[in-house]
């Protein structure tokens, strides 16, 4: 990001054609929205890249696209959405975050005013999760093209040595955690899209993991097995997706699953599974049998997994079934999603 300090008309302004054409509207913009909201030391040097250090161990970096709608929902809004998500799957691999990427596409006639909030928010969830967001882009389209606005991010991060998280090293027997309960960010989204009434709000769940991810690391060294973040599909298509990677099967029971009162009682009016919606704050944990409990005991001492709970363990079944004990006292497949079943939620 580069440019140069100007005046914005934040409170009455909108993006028009010229702030994605390099020249002074766009520096304007850059400089006086993007580096006041994300400021630091890198972007301060104006180039179109950063340079930056890290420290021992392999590095990791992932990359993710954002198109929320709508862009502001209870709990959060697609800035601090895209922030989480991108520290979330660094941390599933029990890496530290470091650094971001931004890359914004605005449409034509998105309000400056709602730019600098997203902005401003985005800005705050990176400095509360301790990275920097040091090298971006933006791009305006015109009006009609993206639906307000688009957020494309990178990350890299460290993990420490000798960990290596991946669903190849599960075996029969390990213990399925989840930190939290299910559906909420989903759940959150359809609300407000819907303008649906609740008797309760209910908010996105959506936070960066990584220091709940350093707890459980702490706690359970190389009995963690693998993690991931149940984002898009909910629960069931990662567990289904953790099952065909690692040549297993799952067995879950229903009544030890976590989901608020309000959420499942709005996924029965919609008509959702609530092991099918979106997540943005929550981890699912593959781990030995050796070391559950101590890991669940770190994770509910901590503030975003105070929730946590043991849902069922890893069996052999060549067929890779989730598989579930309902609370009724029978069973039933978890399969996963067929279609799209809630579009555009992160």
């Amino acid at each position: 990001m580069r440019g140069h300090q100007a005046k914005l008309d934040i409170s009455n302004g909108c993006i028009d054609l010229s702030h994605g054409s390099g020249g002074r509207a766009m520096a304007q913009l850059i400089s006086g929205l993007f580096h006041e909201a994300f400021g630091n030391e890198w972007l301060a040097r104006g180039n179109d890249q950063s340079a930056f250090d890290v420290g021992g161990g392999r590095m990791v970096m992932t990359t993710d696209g954002y198109v929320v709608s709508p862009l502001f929902f209870p709990g959060g809004n697609i800035g601090t959405l895209a922030v989480h998500g991108t520290v979330n799957d660094i941390a599933m691999a029990g890496a530290r975050p470091l650094y971001l990427s931004a890359g914004f596409i605005i449409e034509e006639g998105f309000r400056l005013s709602h730019l600098k909030m997203i902005a401003e928010c985005m800005g705050e969830a990176a400095r509360s999760a301790g990275v920097h967001i040091i090298t971006g882009d933006t791009k305006v389209v015109e009006r009609g093209k993206a639906d307000g606005l688009f957020i494309s991010t990178a990350g890299v991060g460290v993990v420490p040595v000798g960990l290596d998280l991946s669903a190849e090293n599960a075996r029969v027997g390990d213990r399925v955690l989840i930190s939290g309960t299910l559906g909420d960010h989903g759940i959150a989204i359809m609300s407000k899209r819907q303008n649906l009434a609740f008797e309760t709000d209910i908010i996105s769940d959506s936070a960066a993991l990584h220091d709940l991810v350093a707890k459980m690391v702490e706690a359970g060294g190389h009995g963690i097995r693998l993690m991931r973040d149940p984002t898009r599909g909910g629960l069931a298509a990662t567990l289904n997706e953790i099952a065909r990677q690692s040549d297993l099967g799952f067995r879950l029971q229903e009544e030890a699953i976590p989901v608020k009162p309000d959420v499942a009682a709005a996924c029965e009016l919609l008509g959702l599974d609530p092991l099918h919606v979106a997540n943005e704050g929550k981890l699912v944990a593959i781990v030995s049998p050796e070391v559950a409990n101590a890991v669940l005991a770190a994770m509910r001492a901590h503030p975003l997994g105070c929730d946590a709970a043991e849902i069922g363990e890893a069996i052999a079944d060549d067929h890779h079934f989730v598989q579930m004990a309902t609370s009724f006292g029978g069973g039933r497949i978890v399969d996963w999603l067929s279609g799209e079943q809630l579009p555009r939620i992160c």
